[in-house]
Formats: C-alpha cells, sequence, structure tokens
C-alpha cells in the first residue's frame, strides 16, 4: 500500500495539516497522477529541445476545430461566489503576517502564493498551510476586515518537488513527493468543505502551464478530488496563468480543457518574457535587450495581451491584468509619487483593453488600482460583453520584436547581477518577496536576469561601453557589486553566488535557477535539522 512519509521535523502546529487522512489523500493522488507528472515534464523537454534548436511555436493545426467551434464555454464565475467581482488580486506569500495583511486588504481576491513569491523551506510551505487554515477559520489574530478577499492558492509547478515528504508506492520504491500535488492537496483536502459551507469555494491558480495537455491533468485532478471528497463535480475553479511561449499558442485549448472548472485566465508579464528567452534563446534575432526596455508596449506583449482578453471573453473567462510591483514604502516620497501615476497609467490601458481585473504585489497598491478600474467598469462586475471585434492576432504578431533597439549596457548587466544575487540570498534564507532596485521582486524577475546575462555571453553582445560581455567580464562586475552589498552573519551570499554562477555562467542553461537552489541548498539545510531532531 502506497503512503506518504516525512523526511523533516513536525514543528509546533504542523500536525493540524499533516494528518493521517490528508497524507492519505495525497499519496493517492501520486497513485493516479504521478506517472503523468513525469509524462508531462518529458513533454516539455522535447518541445524546449525543439524551440532551442531554432523551431519557433505557432498555433496547433489539430486543435483548429476547438479554436473554430463557438459552441463552448467555460464555467466562468457563475456559481463561484467571491470570483464575480476580481477587479483588484493582491497576491504574496504566506507567512502569518502576509496573510493578516492581505485578508485586512480591500483587494477583492487575494492569491495565496506557494510558487515564485514563497521560498519553498519547510516552515514556509507547511507554516503557510497551517496560517490558512487557521485564517480560513477566522482562528489569525489582528484580521479585522469584514469584506474580505476571496482567497485563491496557487500551488507550485510541475518541474518543483516537495523532498521533505516522500511518495512510497505500493512496491516499496520512493520518490520525492510532487510540489504541485503537496500543496493542492493538503489545502483542498482540508478546506474545501468548509470554503463552500461558509459562501466560498476552493479556487486555485495554476502556473507554468506549457500546454493544454497540462491543463488537461489538472482537470484530471480536479475531478479526482472531487470525488473523493464527495464534493459535486466543476465546485472548483482555475485560474490559469499564461506566462509561457507555448502557452500563448494554446490558451483556446487550456480554457477547453478546463471548462468545467475554468475561472479564467491571467497575464503574467516577467515570467513570460523569461519563457521567450528561455526557449528562443539560440535565436539570434530574440537576444532582447536590458530589462527595463521590456515594457508591455512592446509588439508581442501587446499582441499576448489583446489575444488574452478576446480569446476569454469569447469563452466566458475573466481576463486578469498583469502585476504591478513597485515599492510604496520608499524613502522617496517623489519617486513613490511617479511610480504610482505610472501604475495607475499601466491599469488604465489593462482596462481599456478589456481586463476585467488585475493584480498589485503590495496591499498599499490596492487603493489606487482600484480606484482605475472602479471608473472603468462602475457598477459591473467585469466587462465580458466587450469581446474585442478588432483583436486579429497572428503567429507573427506574438514573436514581433520589431521596434525593440537591442541594446545592453553595461548598468543593465550590473542589475540583473544586483537582482539575481539579492534575490537569491533573500531566498535561501527563506524570503521569496523581496524589495530590490525600488521593486519587490520575486522568482520571476531573477529568472530574466539570470536568463539574460546567459543569453548576452552565449551571442557575445557588445555592451554601450564598447566591450563584448564574456564570462570574464560578468565575474570582474560580480566582484565589485558584491564588494557594495551590505552583508549580515545571516546571509547566504556565498551560495546565492555559486547558484549564480551555475545558472548564469554555466555551459548548459539550468531550466530554472530554483531547482539547484533547492535541492543542493534547501533540501540540505532541513535534512541537516532533520538528523539533529531525530538524534
Amino acid at each position: 500500500m502506497s503512503y506518504i512519509k516525512i523526511n523533516a521535523p513536525l514543528e509546533t502546529g504542523f500536525g493540524t495539516v499533516l494528518s493521517e487522512p490528508a497524507l492519505t489523500f495525497i499519496a493517492k493522488l501520486h497513485d493516479e497522477f504521478a506517472g503523468t507528472i513525469c509524462d508531462v515534464l518529458r513533454t516539455r523537454r522535447a518541445r524546449a529541445a525543439e524551440m532551442n534548436g531554432g523551431t519557433l511555436p505557432r498555433f496547433k493545426p489539430e486543435t483548429a476545430r476547438i479554436r473554430a467551434d463557438r459552441s463552448w464555454s467555460v464555467a466562468g464565475s457563475a456559481g463561484a461566489p467571491g470570483l464575480e467581482d476580481r477587479r483588484v488580486e493582491l497576491t504574496g506569500p504566506v507567512t502569518e503576517d502576509e496573510v493578516v495583511a492581505a485578508l485586512n486588504s480591500q483587494a477583492k481576491v487575494w492569491l495565496a502564493d506557494l510558487e515564485d513569491a514563497t521560498s519553498p523551506t519547510w516552515a514556509n510551505v507547511i507554516g503557510g498551510q497551517v496560517n490558512l487554515f487557521r485564517a480560513i477559520r477566522g482562528q489569525l489574530p489582528g484580521i479585522t476586515n469584514d469584506n474580505q478577499p476571496t482567497i485563491g492558492l496557487r500551488p507550485r509547478g510541475w518541474h518543483l518537488p516537495e523532498k521533505h515528504l516522500i511518495y512510497v508506492d505500493d512496491n516499496g520504491a520512493e520518490f520525492s513527493a510532487s510540489g504541485a500535488l503537496v500543496d493542492f492537496g493538503l489545502y483542498f483536502f482540508h478546506n474545501a468543505r468548509y470554503l463552500i459551507d461558509n459562501g466560498s469555494g476552493p479556487y486555485f491558480y495554476l502556473p507554468k502551464l506549457e500546454s493544454s495537455q497540462e491543463a488537461r491533468l489538472w482537470n484530471k485532478i480536479f475531478v479526482t478530488a472531487q470525488n473523493m471528497l464527495g464534493i459535486e463535480k466543476g465546485t472548483i475553479r482555475a485560474t490559469a496563468h499564461i506566462e509561457t511561449i507555448t502557452a500563448v499558442f494554446q490558451m483556446e485549448e487550456i480554457l477547453f480543457e478546463l471548462r468545467e472548472h475554468c475561472a479564467g485566465l491571467e497575464a503574467a508579464g516577467w515570467d513570460y518574457l523569461f519563457s521567450v528567452v528561455k526557449n528562443l534563446r539560440n535565436t539570434t534575432e530574440y537576444v532582447l535587450p536590458d530589462r527595463e526596455r521590456l515594457t508591455m508596449d512592446l509588439p508581442l506583449m501587446k499582441a499576448f495581451t489583446d489575444r488574452l482578453v478576446a480569446t476569454c471573453h469569447r469563452r466566458g473567462a475573466h481576463a486578469i491584468g498583469t502585476m504591478s510591483n513597485l515599492m510604496a514604502d520608499h524613502p522617496d516620497q517623489g519617486f513613490v509619487a511617479a511610480e504610482f501615476e505610472r501604475m495607475r497609467e499601466d491599469k488604465a490601458r489593462e482596462a481599456w483593453q478589456g481586463f476585467d481585473g488585475t493584480w498589485v504585489a503590495d496591499p498599499a497598491l490596492v487603493p489606487a488600482a482600484l480606484a482605475v478600474f472602479d471608473a472603468a467598469l462602475g457598477s459591473q462586475p467585469h466587462q465580458l460583453e466587450n469581446k474585442r471585434p478588432d483583436v486579429q492576432v497572428t503567429s507573427e504578431n506574438i514573436l514581433d520584436i520589431t521596434g525593440l533597439e537591442p541594446v545592453v549596457t553595461e548598468e543593465g548587466v550590473r542589475v540583473n547581477i544586483r537582482v539575481a544575487i539579492g534575490y537569491m540570498n533573500e531566498w535561501l534564507g527563506g524570503n521569496g518577496h523581496v524589495a530590490l532596485e525600488n521593486q519587490l521582486e520575486d522568482v520571476s524577475t531573477a529568472e530574466i536576469c539570470r536568463s539574460q546575462i546567459w543569453q548576452w555571453i552565449r551571442h557575445e553582445v557588445t555592451l554601450d561601453n564598447g566591450q563584448q560581455l564574456t564570462a570574464r567580464l560578468v565575474e570582474r562586475y560580480l566582484g565589485e557589486e558584491l564588494a557594495g552589498m551590505e552583508r549580515r552573519a545571516d546571509d547566504h551570499f556565498d551560495e546565492a553566488v555559486e547558484i549564480f554562477r551555475e545558472t548564469a555562467l554555466g555551459e548548459e542553461f539550468a531550466e530554472f535557477l530554483t531547482m539547484p537552489a533547492y535541492t543542493d541548498h534547501l533540501v540540505d539545510r532541513v535534512s541537516k535539522a532533520t538528523e539533529a531532531f531525530v538524534a
């Protein structure tokens, strides 16, 4: 008989969520779907190899019938209390302080993020589940808001393991548990029925999808989980993040596969640009310039977001806009005022495009974003009636980088170094939501920073100072930047530099920088703690 084995200390309160019935539920999900997850990851690698070899993604001819068929729609917000109005969604990690701040905010929805904004330490992953369990039941002190945001959980992506929980199959073979199944399973098992009985529901955000095949897998997981707990099929609602270059070409197919459980799609800008760099890194035409030049005004970004809105509204799904991650808590109030004005302009553009809501990364940003969408939507909860018939997006539009001047500066390289190193230093210390370079950063921006450096070196880019960027030059800049960084006794700069060198300067491109960081550093640290605990 299969089961889940705990390979880490049981801290105070963890038994609440790591109960025997909950672990049995997760083991059954692994029995059913672990093999399919492996298949999905193999398919990803094969598809990535094609794109790395120069094959550009395109709309799939074999699914043209799905795109052409106007008779189907998604479940949307019908029968999903709390998801009717999503004009401002707040996202953030699930530490106790962050949960309290989020639920006291004016946001319509709070995305409890166990993926990009959370460092997957054992304490964060299970402690976060405990915080959510308590918050949903009104047991967290400090929550005073009578009109709390609706909660949606973002589990980790398919590629991320949870090595502190071991899946032991029927033959006794042991494997690291799937981070996605652990996050989804614990939250759904403990909270689904309670949420339903109290006028809400089990709502999820699906990260890093690359194809309709992956959406189909999630839909099967939803059906199985609902059947196992005796919950009506279709009760779950999911919003899929469109943050990969392949998913942009399969948005309609993703909606189709999730249609009985789908609430909408969200446009994840930085993750999407990281996916462009990662998958098209060997194609000279897609060597992108400094990160600050990569804006939503670029042709490929406008095509991406226009098509997302039109696709969603044609199928009855909500379209949610991109993240704003400015720092409201900044000593220069003139800077803050200018950044707020820029954010308002960006949100006004999204509302004009037809988005039904938008994302922000800080509770302090909610009122300003809310004012923009209040002005655009008025008393209407969304603008699904705006079908955007003017949108006619081709493959060429989605891949269009015309007008993007290929300028890479010394300062651009240095900023990328500072963000990548600074973020990983915090991430290794357990903080996944980090203030850097006047922005609130998560994994997505660290990813694009290190991947750009890798690409610039491989394509022998000449900087604005006339020097060719090489690994040796990056090492020089790295040393100079490290000399100016404030150090603490408990920092992780040495480990962060090791990871940076592996993922930005290594010969082979690392698919995700968090993989070696998790496996070689966070897990080792908890393993040592486990040994001490057992002893």
